[in-house]
């Protein structure tokens, strides 16, 4: 996980300094050095940082304590390559005005490159919670998380890319690195539960999600039912074993066995809101129950409001019975929680549909059409690049047109 690229957009550190050329200069020295930072700055508004590199050392020779200058002439030090001359540089400026926040960032990438990890640590997590801007930030904190992750400090590099996940949510190396650290953070629980309670139901609830993430619905289901044989109280693992079970091509036998495990979940723990929306749905397809399906839908919702799916399944049962308005509701509401969901969209333009409303009916087919167009090209990309993907969206598949 090794990065050494920093974005040149940090070039506009270079002007965060201007207001802070504190002139400490004599007075017959003073109009050589405000000329001299003024052809500097024209330098680098014309893109021309080599050349104004000189500029900034014949200004720190007539004034050694030119804030600006000493900045300055850091960062460009730093973006030539030249990081043990850029460190003493951005070192002393931070030295003489402790605030400057993307100085101390660049320093710290600085004291990185040159083998000082201590330094680097310490001056990057000074600097990063004072970051505003979008893109020194980011940087900051790769660097940050690469070395908590030399560190084997996984649960500090793993808030750190919570913070940046939420500063760009779409950053493509904050989501390689959100990868990265929660893997490491799966194999290092996985290991260490390994080591301490090998033969525990924890572990076989793990052997069980690791067999279901390769797509060995078979070995979790065993690995599920060891562990429940070994702690049947155990919290969550008769829902996910009826998860397993509902994956199997349906038949009756696997149908009772999932409906059992639903039940199980419930009786256990009757605020288990997936539970009960996942039993009506057992119940719903097989056509035997609607009544009951709609009570466990009813109350999926009722104990999770903003579960689009929730709200999305009972929206569909309403429809069905002809209570249209209700089913709106429910639709828009599932919608706006889940606005890529090609089929809610789709089920709201039916409803629409029914009331007269063939302006909002047209819109949510158009979005029907494009997100089932999108998912469709994820689903290809994923085939391309080999990625198993286990469940792209269970409710993806084209709704019948009731």
């Amino acid at each position: 996980m090794i990065r050494f690229a920093v974005s040149s957009s940090l070039f506009l550190l270079l002007f965060c300094l201007s207001s802070a050329g504190l002139c400490q200069s004599a007075p017959d020295n003073r109009q050589q050095v405000e000329a001299l930072m003024l052809e500097a700055h024209q330098l680098l508004r014309e893109n021309k940082p080599e050349a104004a590199i000189p500029e900034f050392r014949k200004v720190l020779t007539l004034d050694p304590s030119n804030v600006d200058a000493r900045g300055n002439l850091g960062v460009l030090l730093f973006f030539q390559g030249r990081y043990a001359d850029a460190v003493p540089e951005l070192r002393e400026a931070l030295r003489q005005k402790p605030d400057l926040w993307k100085i101390q960032a660049l320093l710290g990438m600085g004291e990185r490159r040159t083998g000082n990890n201590s330094a680097a640590r310490a001056d990057l997590e000074t600097a990063f919670p004072q970051l505003q801007e979008q893109k020194i930030r980011i940087e900051a904190g790769l660097e940050l998380i690469e070395l908590y992750t030399a560190a084997e400090e996984l649960d500090k590099a793993a808030n750190i890319v919570s913070v940046l996940r939420n500063v760009d949510p779409e950053n493509q190396e904050v989501l390689y690195a959100a990868y990265r650290i929660h893997s490491d953070l799966a194999r290092e629980a996985t290991l260490s539960l390994s080591l301490v309670a090998p033969k525990s139901a924890l572990m076989y609830q793990i052997m069980a999600h690791e067999a279901a993430r390769r797509g060995d619905t078979t070995s979790a289901i065993q690995n599920d039912r060891e562990a429940l044989t070994l702690n049947p109280g155990l919290p969550g693992l008769h829902f996910e074993l009826a998860e397993m079970l509902n994956s199997l091509p349906l038949t009756q036998e696997t149908t009772a066995q999932a409906e059992a495990e639903y039940q199980a979940a419930l009786v256990q723990n009757p605020f288990d809101e997936k539970a009960a929306l996942r039993l009506g749905e057992l119940l719903a397809t097989r056509g035997n129950n609607q009544e009951k399906a709609f009570e466990l839908y009813s109350r999926a919702v009722k104990l999770q409001p903003d579960d689009p799916e929730a709200c999305y399944e009972l929206g569909k049962m309403l429809l069905s019975r002809n209570e249209t308005e209700k089913a709106i509701q429910l639709l828009e509401h599932a919608v706006q929680l889940d606005p890529t969901n090609a089929v809610i969209h789709f089920r709201l333009s039916t409803a629409y549909r029914k009331t007269g409303r063939a302006a909002d009916a047209k819109r949510e087919v158009q979005q029907y059409q494009k997100y089932k167009d999108l998912k469709e090209q994820l689903s290809q990309t994923y085939r391309e690049l080999h990625f198993e993907s286990q469940k792209l969206d269970a409710d993806e598949a084209v709704p019948s047109k009731d």
